[in-house]
């Protein structure tokens, strides 16, 4: 076989796996900022930070962190560095919700961006703790007031993964965003530009 077929046996390889090469490979997440403005978001999604397990202790007790799943060290640095990532994005969040559990009010207290106040329509349900379709039908309820009187700026939203799942159909990972607007319910994921 001559060079010539060989470089033309290759080349017409190249063009055959091309195709499914760009389709496998991975979507690069574009800023922050440009997730929010691709929708006008006014809600910011966010997932605690790492705390590693699954679940929560069959002990669960909500006012007891000894009883829950709680951030790694790894944990309580990723949410200070998520704390500098949205000030060095200059987002303009003028409201801090968190879920009532321990993981989910440590990554906002760490970030450090401002004052926070618990929403049990952000708790989690994976493990029925609370009831799914009441947590929800209070976070939709907010979500309904906030586009009904819109205030301007970003509310974050500090929860879990099952909650923005059950809101927006994205699954993000620990320290991800998903941008959601609470007038058209769409949402578009907005990557974890921290990572532990």
């Amino acid at each position: 076989m001559s060079v010539f077929h060989i470089c033309r046996h290759l080349w017409l390889t190249v063009l055959v796996l091309l195709p499914f090469a760009a389709v496998q490979a991975p979507a690069q997440a574009g800023s922050l900022s440009d997730a929010i403005n691709d929708i006008d978001a006014d809600v910011l999604f966010l997932r605690h930070a790492l705390a590693p397990g699954f679940g929560d202790p069959a002990v669960f007790s909500i006012d007891d962190c000894r009883t829950q799943r709680n951030l790694s060290q790894a944990g309580r640095d990723q949410s200070r560095r998520i704390g500098d990532y949205l000030r060095d994005e200059g987002l303009d969040i003028r409201v801090i919700l968190s879920s009532r559990w321990c993981r989910c009010v440590e990554t906002a207290a760490q970030m450090g961006i401002g004052p926070f106040t618990t929403h049990d329509g952000l708790n989690s349900f994976f493990d029925g703790h609370v009831d799914r379709a009441e947590t929800l039908a209070l976070l939709r309820q907010h979500l309904d007031k906030l586009a009904a009187s819109p205030t301007g700026g970003l509310s974050l939203m500090v929860t879990h993964q099952v909650v923005i799942t059950g809101i927006t159909g994205i699954a993000p990972a620990s320290g991800g965003f998903v941008a959601y607007n609470s007038r058209t319910g769409e949402s578009k994921q907005a990557g974890t530009p921290v990572r532990p």
